[in-house]
């Protein structure tokens, strides 16, 4: 038995969810996908799913050599990839998405230098702030701002993003400067509800968390509609850091209340692993980790 071979079956089987989609997925026969599995099984000498006429699932060893198998076969194509075998320039079509003001700003430069750099390459970027399903959708890297869930998806991490409470100079001329998050209560307020459509923000001090009610006098589905009302001294806003840093740098919004800004949430890149990494959506990987650190450091 070629246990390299059997080990990818196994993933195969375990990612597709059945033992037809996975011969299909490898272009072999379900008799053929039956045997190896069995074979592997009885190498082991451990039973990997547990099989009924409608189902397939992984036991609790399955979940361990599903893990282990996926380490070994990236270690292989790394082993091998170093000694040559993907030097050639990367080819053909990435699928990129991300979400639209970050993608506007971080993502879609460091794309334009990644087809400098390959040119043989092309990139399909997708900017929206909607949840992208990488598998169904055909996408080959996703640039996710939030808390990840335990999934079949890699998370390659690249940085974090804050939540910053911000107003213009002329309205904190007008109100004064908020030192504690309670004085927004009884402040004018905007809204961007891609964000979060609660009447409440929450504010975090050595671990403690606060729970301020805000007066929205707009709200607004729209990040740049919202931030133009908060420059025009509309209200204070919530913004993503990265949302709000062009009118922060250029001096038309004012950051307050930093020592209360919650955790921040952790940015990363997400692929999938069903199949191990083309040369040209690991050259994309490498290279957006990079840039994205280096540009969220500027």
């Amino acid at each position: 038995m070629d246990k390299l071979q059997a080990m990818h079956v196994f993933v195969q089987i375990a990612e597709q969810g059945s033992l037809t989609a996975a011969a299909e997925a490898m272009g072999k026969s379900l008799p053929s996908v039956v045997r190896v599995l069995a074979t592997l099984e009885e190498s082991l000498q451990v039973r990997l799913f547990n099989r009924t006429t409608r189902r397939i699932a992984l036991t609790e060893e399955g979940r361990l050599y599903l893990e282990q198998c996926r380490q070994i076969l990236a270690d292989v194509e790394e082993a091998e990839r170093s000694l040559g075998q993907y030097q050639s320039e990367p080819k053909g079509l990435i699928t990129v998405t991300a979400p639209l003001r970050f993608g506007e700003i971080h993502v879609a430069p460091a794309v334009s230098g990644f087809l400098e750099r390959y040119p043989n390459t092309r990139v399909n970027l997708s900017l929206h702030d909607r949840l992208v399903d990488l598998l169904e959708e055909g996408v080959d890297i996703a640039v996710r701002i939030a808390h990840l869930s335990d999934s079949t998806l890699i998370a390659k991490p690249v940085g974090s993003v804050r939540e910053v409470v911000c107003a213009s100079p002329s309205l904190l001329e007008r109100v004064g400067i908020p030192e504690r998050p309670e004085e927004l209560a009884n402040l004018p307020c905007v809204q961007f509800t891609g964000m979060s459509s609660s009447p409440q923000w929450e504010f975090v001090r050595e671990e403690q968390q606060r729970v301020v009610p805000i007066k929205s006098i707009l709200t607004c589905n729209q990040v740049g509609a919202t931030l133009q009302a908060c420059v025009y001294g509309v209200g204070f806003g919530r913004f993503l850091c990265y949302q709000a840093a062009p009118y922060v740098k250029a001096g038309r919004l004012v950051k307050v209340l930093a020592d209360f800004e919650p955790p921040a949430l952790p940015l990363s890149l997400v692929y999938p692993h069903a199949r191990l990494l083309s040369s040209r959506v690991r050259a994309m990987v490498d290279w957006l980790a990079s840039s994205l650190q280096d540009s969220l450091e500027e």
